[in-house]
């Protein structure tokens, strides 16, 4: 099989990281999302059965198709809006499984009509790479942050990385994540006790469909998943240089999305931060041979899935500010090559600037996140600085 000839330890490196950044990062917010709607451990452990078999799949199985890196992920915002329209409506999980099934219709319909695509090709290049880089930005902010409270560990990554770099580029996030991982064990700070190992069993629930759910999580959850997930997810595929079949994939999601969303997948989407981890050079030096990355990544995501409890564990064993500092770290080149793109075309040049500086604020308007803002911030500025310029300069 090709895979076993073209993957590689930075590759498998990638798709580790990719998993433990983007695991790590979120997995709260899905599980104070289950609490909402009075989730019991079971259910809880059958929604990560249902995301962890989600997510692993659609990353994996398109990846191997195309030959490319094509990252599935759940909706961190998705849950984030769960979690709070929960409480605050008092939906049960027969509720919530409801708006999913309404959520991923809605998805599988602007997949398969080609709309959200359409959409997407009408965002000029260097605003969709400024988009990319502020989210990134965010997490390259976040990796230097946490030296406030891990100064020592951080250092060490960061001099790991530079002398990678300097003598084995091709392996130097996994020469940074190897020296964090034993410097945090022989401190004594991975938590093992944190690892359980138990199967994970698939829990059912029946939706019960309501206008009230409609209006408070479904329409909500599909937004957010559409503005800020899928159109930063567009926007690192693009920016990485690969032609996908952007709409067959939003639809694959959507379809995935109906199947599990009885099980507890709330919203199954595209990647930007693990995307941009799997899709970039420290991946592998050969962009044809990075989906890979994607792979690996797909199948941690199902042995998450398999075996919930004990695959949690383990990556939550970690110290927060090493999984923060990996991160950035491992992003450093995909922020700089967002940037470049962004910035290089003077007649652009402005527009992106306020692309990137509203994505990076994090401003959330109408529970709509920074991401969607950014791209409207700099639509209009695009507009009120070109509209009109090619028939005024025409002779």
């Amino acid at each position: 099989m090709s895979f076993f000839r073209d993957v590689n330890l930075s590759a498998a490196t990638a798709g580790f990281v990719a998993v433990l950044v983007g695991f790590t990062s979120s997995v709260a917010i899905v599980f104070q999302a289950a609490q909402a709607f009075g989730a019991t451990p079971a259910q809880i452990t059958s929604w990560m059965w249902a995301l962890g078999l989600g997510m692993g799949l659609c990353s994996a199985i398109p990846s191997l198709v195309l030959r490319q890196p094509v990252m599935v992920a759940w909706s961190t915002p998705g849950a984030a809006v769960l979690a709070t329209a929960g409480l605050a409506g008092g939906f049960t999980m027969a509720d919530a499984v409801g708006a999913f099934l309404i959520c991923a219709a809605l998805i599988v319909l602007v997949g398969a009509t080609g709309w959200f695509e359409r959409v997407m090709n009408r965002i000029p290049m260097a605003i969709a790479s400024a988009l990319l880089a502020g989210v990134l930005a965010r997490f390259g902010l976040q990796a230097f942050a946490a030296a406030q409270t891990a100064l020592p560990l951080v250092l060490l990554m960061l001099l790991a990385y530079l002398i990678g770099r300097r003598l084995l580029p091709r392996y130097a996030v996994p020469l940074t994540l190897a020296v964090a991982i034993a410097y945090v064990v022989a401190r004594g700070q991975f938590n093992g006790g944190a690892v359980s190992f138990e199967l994970a069993m698939p829990v059912f629930t029946a939706p019960a469909f309501s206008l009230a759910a409609f209006t408070s999580l479904a329409l909500p959850l599909f937004v957010v998943t559409m503005a800020s997930q899928n159109l930063p997810g567009v926007a690192a595929i693009r920016a990485a240089g690969y032609g996908m079949p952007i709409s067959r994939i939003i639809t694959l999601t959507g379809v995935a999305t109906l199947v599990l969303a009885p099980f507890g997948a709330f919203a199954l989407n595209l990647s930007a931060i693990t995307a941009a981890i799997c899709m970039g050079p420290e991946a592998h030096a050969d962009p044809k041979k990075r989906y890979t990355a994607a792979v690996v990544c797909g199948g941690i995501y199902v042995l998450i899935g398999l075996f919930g409890a004990a695959i949690t564990g383990l990556l939550i064993a970690f110290p927060r500010e090493l999984v923060l500092a990996i991160a950035g770290i491992a992003l450093l080149g995909s922020i700089g090559g967002g940037l470049h793109a962004a910035l290089k075309d003077d007649a652009h040049r402005e527009a992106a600037l306020i692309t990137f500086l509203v994505t990076l604020s994090g401003v959330v308007i109408g529970g709509i996140g920074s991401a969607f803002w950014g791209v409207v911030a700099g639509a209009v500025a695009l507009f009120v600085q070109q509209y009109g310029l090619s028939q005024k300069n025409t002779p």
